[in-house]
């Protein structure tokens, strides 16, 4: 409640007492607290999270006033307050630090502060307080882990799969282009049998199919939702059925599923489906690690390294080696991934520490999983555009590499023997020899038998 203004300050209270607030800002005394209270990092709470607060409020109010609680004036002004922060405005109004209470209390405080001051602004002479009208029939216990939640699907559904699906797509043309293009195949490091280049390419496309349908299965357990639960579970000062029409409320406000837990006790204490959810991110982040890394490899040179392809050069390379080009998209991509692997350790730790009816690492679980769905979906996105599409074969190289090859002597072997090959292999190697001049040396085939049994195409 605003009392007086002081030198650019105003005096707020709660049920702690008083305190001064910058009067340019709308928030109130709690948020205050927590910003004085809580000076740790730089981490502030996830934006996505302060949207999907502001979504609950306005489904919250809508409900309340259909079970006859709340008038329909101050439930409008609310849902719309609500859908405004929803939308994005008023983010310079959510400063606090992730590092505060475990239940998320104090950012679910600010959203509610801010929203009865945004509220009061639409409905003037209406007098809307934060406990008692915007939280109604909630408790920061059931918000907080559905704000999680909506953010998670919300953010993963819009922005982390359609990145992965325009990666597959874009290795899905790669390799229809590259499919009659042969090379040596790699196994440990070494040398080993043909492959086709567009298989190799295949091999990353299915990992990502893989990994997308990890994540959107990992997603079923994300929709369920603890409101209606409020502070244990039990659903006190929460109207019958409040929990199952708020999440059809949300379905309709965010445009995605979301439905009432079975169990609330079980959502606010476990976190368990968003370890499940996170360890499919890590999951990703191992396979763009492999892709990422095979790709640097194989574009390594010009003149020194593999060079069987050619990427984008986008930038210059080096401060003091002129001409010198990096393969900088892929060194950020490997970066993102491991942040995302470190992320997993963190969700997993904090995730394991529910206590009797709340688990209370939930902003640290919240800040991790928002990072990872935000690093995975720019980083792919960014290694999609500015490297994967731009992606060529040198067919030269690929076909020395291929015509040096000595593990092309395994097609020899049910001609030969393992023992007799392994020994044309290793005389090749020791004299500098291809393996067709061993073989024609040795008598063992002729010509036209030799590239009959050697072409690399019925290898592959």
């Amino acid at each position: 409640m605003e009392e007086k203004i002081d030198m650019g300050f105003r005096t707020e209270h709660d049920s702690m007492g008083e305190i001064r607030v910058d009067e340019k800002r709308m928030w109130g005394a709690q948020t205050q607290r927590s910003l004085e209270n809580f000076r740790i990092g730089n981490e502030k709470m996830p934006r996505e999270i302060v949207s999907a607060i502001g979504a609950i409020k306005a489904a919250c109010a809508v409900v309340n006033m259909a079970s006859g609680k709340m008038d329909p004036e101050m439930s409008d002004a609310i849902f719309e307050a609500g859908k405004d922060i929803y939308s994005g405005s008023y983010a310079e109004e959510f400063p606090l630090s992730v590092w505060q209470t475990g239940s998320g209390t104090q950012t679910n405080m600010n959203v509610n502060e801010v929203i009865a001051k945004i509220a009061m602004s639409k409905a003037e002479g209406l007098r809307i307080h934060p406990n008692d009208h915007v939280n109604m029939s909630q408790s920061s216990n059931d918000v907080f882990p559905s704000a999680m939640n909506i953010a998670f699907k919300t953010a993963c559904v819009e922005k982390l799969v359609p990145a992965i699906e325009a990666l597959i797509e874009t290795f899905d043309t790669l390799e229809k282009e590259n499919n009659d293009i042969v090379k040596v195949g790699r196994t440990h490091l070494q040398d080993a049998v043909p492959i086709r280049f567009g298989q190799e390419i295949s091999a990353w496309s299915h990992m990502l199919q893989r990994d997308k349908g990890n994540i959107i299965a990992a997603l079923s357990g994300i929709e369920e939702l603890a409101l209606g639960g409020t502070a244990v579970g039990t659903g006190i000062n929460a109207p019958c059925g409040f929990g199952e029409a708020v999440a059809k409320e949300l379905s309709d406000i965010t445009g995605h599923s979301f439905r009432k837990t079975e169990n609330t006790f079980s959502e606010m204490s476990s976190k368990s489906q968003v370890a499940c959810f996170h360890s499919a991110l890590k999951s990703l982040a191992c396979d763009m690690m492999k892709i990422a890394n095979d790709i640097r490899w194989l574009a390594g040179g010009p003149r020194a390294g593999l060079a069987e392809i050619v990427i984008p050069s986008n930038e210059p390379g080096s401060s003091i080696m002129p001409g010198k080009v990096n393969p900088t998209q892929c060194e950020a991509m490997t970066m993102a991934a491991c942040q995302v692997m470190g992320n997993d350790t963190a969700v997993t730790v904090a995730a394991s520490q529910g206590n009797f009816q709340l688990n209370v690492y939930m902003p640290v679980i919240a800040y991790n999983v928002i990072q990872s769905i935000n690093l995975l979906s720019d980083a792919i996105a960014s290694f999609n555009d500015n490297c994967c599409k731009g992606i060529r074969p040198n067919e030269d190289k690929m076909i020395r590499y291929l015509e040096e090859s000595l593990m092309m002597v395994t097609a020899l072997s049910p001609a030969v023997g393992y023992d007799e090959a392994a020994s044309i292999a290793k005389y090749a190697y020791e004299n500098n020899k291809t393996l067709r001049e061993v073989v024609l040396e040795r008598g063992i085939m002729s010509a036209n038998e030799f590239d009959e049994v050697m072409n690399p195409f019925n290898m592959v």
